[in-house]
């Protein structure tokens, strides 16, 4: 490709259509997702049971060290949202990642990738169901008024599956003000933390100081190791952030509101997770911490405040629903985004009259009540079966879009492709590094024994997409054909 066609090309990405989406659309879906939906779903996305009750098990095993480990974490988390950004800049399209994957791999990782992050969904929505059943029997483990938690499960399930129904507009209000009541709820903890630390009020006034940090055997009481074995509950924290990629193919202005909410990253971690755990430690010591208890909640009890932990436990339900509503949310558009691409089942392609890939979303919601089972069979263990599965198949993703934007980068340096308006800073090392941190937590997650059962897993779900990849391409060999992608990507979007 000549630098004349190049520069063609970027004229005629970049005054596709009158958002600049470079979308067509033919695809069906409706704009409805503005900024302000878009930031909160961002950050809403990225607060879920991962902090909320995740962190309770990780603060027993590492101790203080735990917010060094989200902080490593989240640099990285910062370098795969920069490196997705540049490609989303590139070309937004709804299938994302996994049709980035169809364009710089092959139409075998782009089959992979799509099915693959449906999967994560899907595990994740049984995660999330998990964990709201867990906080509703905060209200009623000790009353004659007892639910079960499959049944808790159950209904959260069907409620959220018919959530979805509506419009992506109001799906995207509804995130906004879910995740609104989520980020006001931290940082009130946060103030209020310090008003402990500072002022000393409550009962935990007394205890509560910065030097809890370090006083109770040191910043890392059990070793560096036991911190090292935490970073597969860190990133399954973390998993959701990519989802403002998803929302491509519905935002108003994705060539502006993406990379706001790209930019946003940093902030978040720094405020949410790494502020939040730095208040809570300092007011409750980490060996008052047990597993499977949520941290934020055992810290208003410590403080003297039974009503502040119930509506904090009524919060993180919130963060937990809010996942799982977007879970359903990005399930039915990856599915209808293999449907186009003849990766996936014909009907799976229809869309409602509003836009909405409602066929897709059922068959997810179906699934994910296999949650219920897992919560009838073995309520005590769930979430950690759960949570291993999630976070080898989510960080699947992750390694797509870095190799992705890779392989991106060196054909636009070559002139064979449109410089992106977004570039990624300190690519391509950064990618680098962020490839090789994930390879470290996956042999990690290997060394430890409760979250190998993922890592038993994967090599099944590997089989299950290589047969089926095979069998699907000699039935229909012109859909796993690459495509010519050196066309603007107004037009190839006109190929799906």
């Amino acid at each position: 490709m000549t630098s004349e066609q190049v520069a063609d090309r970027t004229a005629d990405a970049g005054t596709a259509g009158q958002d600049g989406s470079g979308q067509d659309a033919s695809e069906g879906y409706q704009r409805g997702l503005g900024n302000r939906q878009i930031q909160m779903i961002a950050i809403g996305g990225a607060i879920g049971t991962g902090l909320f009750l995740g962190a309770g098990t990780a603060i027993h095993k590492a101790g203080p060290s735990l917010i060094l480990a989200y902080a490593i974490a989240g640099l990285v988390i910062f370098f795969i949202m920069r490196a997705l950004g540049e490609l989303l800049m590139y070309r937004p399209v709804s299938g994302s990642f996994s049709d980035y994957a169809r364009e710089f791999l092959g139409p075998f990782w782009g089959y992979v990738t799509g099915w693959t992050y449906w999967l994560f969904w899907v595990v994740t929505g049984i995660t999330e169901v998990t964990a709201a059943a867990t906080y509703v029997n905060f209200w009623t483990k000790d009353s004659s008024f007892h639910i079960p938690q499959w049944a808790s499960a159950l209904a959260f399930t069907v409620i959220l599956y018919f959530a979805n129904l509506i419009s992506v507009k109001l799906f995207g209000e509804l995130e906004f003000w879910f995740s609104m009541v989520k980020v006001t709820a931290i940082i009130g903890m946060i103030l209020i933390g310090i008003g402990v630390i500072t002022v000393g009020f409550s009962d935990a006034g007394d205890t509560a100081t910065f030097t809890n940090l370090w006083s109770h055997s040191g910043f890392f009481p059990n070793g560096i190791r036991s911190t090292l074995m935490t970073l597969q509950i860190v990133m399954f924290a973390f998993l959701a952030v990519e989802l403002v990629g998803v929302t491509a193919g519905e935002a108003k202005d994705p060539k502006k509101t993406l990379p706001k909410a790209i930019n946003t990253v940093p902030w978040r971690i720094a405020v949410f997770y790494i502020g939040a755990l730095i208040i809570i430690l300092s007011v409750v010591p980490w060996t008052e911490f047990m597993p499977g208890v949520s941290p934020f909640v055992a810290a208003f009890e410590k403080i003297g405040l039974p009503a502040g932990a119930g509506i904090v436990n009524f919060v993180v339900l919130t963060a937990a629903l809010s996942s799982c509503n977007s879970g359903m949310y990005s399930t039915g558009r990856m599915l209808r985004d293999l449907a186009l691409n003849g990766q996936g089942p014909k009907f799976l392609g229809h869309l409602t009259k509003n836009g909405l890939p409602l066929r897709g979303t059922t068959v997810s919601a179906a699934l994910m009540l296999v949650g219920v089972w897992i919560n009838y069979q073995w309520p005590g263990e769930a979430f950690n079966y759960v949570v291993s599965f999630a976070t080898i198949s989510g960080m699947w993703a992750w390694i797509m879009i870095l190799v992705a934007q890779l392989r991106y980068r060196r054909k636009a340096d070559r002139g064979e492709l449109p410089q992106s308006e977004f570039r990624a800073p300190g690519a391509p090392w950064t990618s680098l590094f962020a490839l090789a941190f994930i390879f470290m937590v996956i042999v990690l997650m290997g060394i430890d024994e409760n979250s190998r059962v993922s890592l038993y897993c994967a090599p099944i779900w590997a089989a299950i997409m290589v047969v089926s990849y095979y069998v699907l391409k000699s039935r229909n060999p012109q859909a796993f054909a690459r495509k010519d992608y050196t066309v603007p990507a107004p037009e190839v979007e006109k190929t799906h």
